[in-house]
């Protein structure tokens, strides 16, 4: 902690070393302990017992929070025909087919999030080494290829969130703003949580939640229980 500033260090005395809090005192935390003049995100990492090595151990989908997080995402909706229309209508941001491909593979990536129709997939393919390292690739898993472009509009605008074991098998994802009330901070990680312990592989071995803390942008994390 000496190379932390003294504002982290201050935030960070507030908390009692290992020791690990229910949710809805680790929320109330994370607020005392957010210190920048901004409104700060609030974070929620899982360290799972899993072999990511293993496919069937490597998590991934995605999951509508029921407050949000916060933050409006820019929705690019590659496709054609009567589907131009219907992402229009359900407000994506950008629409287009192969002439947006075309400015992408030129350097443009001005959207957070990229939503196509199957029929789309094998000119997207091409895009892969672009797309892919940057996270913004559609995937089935995550509901970013589908004919239900509004559906898929809709609920990214609302808050969906994807998630995705990294190697060492933690999960990473937003669960709101230090803004938000403590009571939809606590509901959007009980949504988490319960798909957490939901998507169990059969095959993982030993303990499956080994640790979960949360956090806000520059701030201290925080312990909390593995149980509910």
């Amino acid at each position: 902690m000496a190379n932390k500033g003294k504002r982290y260090q201050e935030a960070a005395a507030l908390i009692e070393k290992g020791k690990a809090y229910p949710i809805e005192e680790a929320v109330a935390l994370v607020k005392k302990t957010s210190n920048v003049k901004f409104d700060a995100s609030v974070d929620v990492v899982f360290k799972l017992g899993l072999d990511t090595r293993h496919a069937d151990q490597q998590l991934r989908g995605a999951i509508v929070l029921p407050h949000g997080t916060g933050k409006t995402k820019k929705v690019l909706v590659i496709t054609q025909g009567a589907k131009v229309e219907e992402a229009k209508a359900a407000g994506a941001d950008v629409v287009g087919g192969k002439e947006i491909l075309e400015d992408i593979q030129k350097g443009w990536l001005d959207f957070e999030v990229m939503i196509a129709t199957p029929d789309m997939m094998a000119e997207l393919g091409k895009l892969g080494r672009i797309l892919g390292p940057k996270g913004l690739m559609p995937n089935p898993k995550t509901g970013t290829v589908t004919m239900d472009v509004a559906k898929a509009v809709q609920e990214t605008k609302a808050g969906k969130v994807t998630y995705r074991t990294d190697k060492e098998g933690n999960v990473h994802l937003p669960i709101g703003r230090v803004s938000f009330d403590d009571a939809k901070l606590v509901e959007n990680f009980n949504t988490i949580y319960d798909l957490i312990v939901r998507l169990k592989p059969t095959s993982a071995k030993g303990t499956y939640i080994k640790n979960i803390a949360v956090s806000s942008t520059m701030g201290p994390a925080i312990k909390v229980q593995t149980t509910k």
